[in-house]
């Protein structure tokens, strides 16, 4: 059974850093992406960032410059390094995993990280005050 277990979400201050892991386990496939999306109260989902099979990454426009990702594949786990935080970063922040049979590089699977078709964790919380 596949399961994506988030967490190192928190209550920051303005201009913070943050960094979310995410363990996956229960793979009987190599995802051919991973990656991170959020949900802010009453708003849609947003991909934020993506790696690959290959070890690209790819970043979405607004977050670029502030967020990382980044995987350990020795311990199966993904992070989200968030810096210079501000209160419009404060959401839901979920990792999600590629379902079996797809795939797609990391800039192709930006667009569809929050996409319903993907595993995701249970998300973790991230509030940031001004």
């Amino acid at each position: 059974q596949v399961r994506l277990v988030e967490s190192g979400g928190a209550s920051v201050q303005a201009g913070g850093s943050l960094r979310l892991s995410c363990v996956a386990s229960g793979f009987t496939y190599s995802p051919s992406y991973m990656g991170w999306f959020r949900q802010p109260v009453g708003l849609p989902r947003e991909g934020l960032a993506a790696i690959d099979s290959d070890g690209l990454t790819s970043i979405a426009e607004s977050v670029k410059g502030r967020f990382t990702v980044s995987q350990d594949s020795a311990t199966n786990t993904l992070y989200l390094q968030m810096d210079n935080l501000n209160p419009g970063d404060s959401a839901m922040y979920y990792c999600a995993a590629a379902p079996r049979l797809v795939r797609m590089s990391a800039t192709q699977a930006i667009g569809s990280i929050a996409s319903d078709k993907n595993y995701w964790g249970q998300g973790t919380q991230v509030t940031v005050s001004s």
